[in-house]
């Protein structure tokens, strides 16, 4: 038998396979979810940050294997990918890359969190109908993987 472990073994990985909705993202016991990606051809790992949305631990996830492996990296979002700088393709350091990605991951975390803040907020005055959920929509208006322009991001919040 591959693997070892049994039927068992085999159902329940299953199971955790199902209940992901990403790549490279696990949801700890209390509700966060985090991101981490194994180093090529070493046994280390990149611990990527720790966000309250999958969403935004997938969107760091991506940032980084996208640096480490470049365009044809496997993507949770291919239609949001990182074009600001090109691909690192293996020349940025371990640090360069947890720090782009956890950038992205926070970013995307505020949106989604104000996002979900909104939802919640419109459901209670009855025209929750006219906020739809935002996934590959606003990643496409926003790039999350530039600073924000202060002079451009005036009233954007309000």
């Amino acid at each position: 038998m591959e693997g070892g472990g049994g039927e068992a073994a085999n159902r329940k990985r299953a199971g955790v396979d199902n209940d992901k909705p990403y790549k490279g993202i696990r949801m700890r016991k209390w509700g966060k979810w985090v991101a981490e990606i194994r180093e090529p051809n070493k046994r280390s790992r990149i611990w990527l940050g720790s966000y309250s949305t999958p969403v935004a631990a997938a969107r760091a996830y991506d940032t980084a294997v996208f640096y480490l492996r470049g365009p044809s990296a496997r993507l949770n979002f291919p239609e949001a990918l990182p074009v600001e700088g090109g691909c690192g393709c293996g020349d940025m350091s371990a640090a360069l890359i947890r720090k782009r990605a956890t950038e992205v991951g926070a970013r995307v975390d505020a949106v989604e969190t104000a996002l979900r803040h909104h939802r919640g907020s419109a459901a209670g005055n009855g025209d929750g109908d006219e906020i739809k959920p935002c996934f590959a929509g606003c990643v496409d208006r926003v790039d999350l993987n530039k600073m924000p322009d202060p002079e451009n991001s005036e009233g954007e919040w309000n």
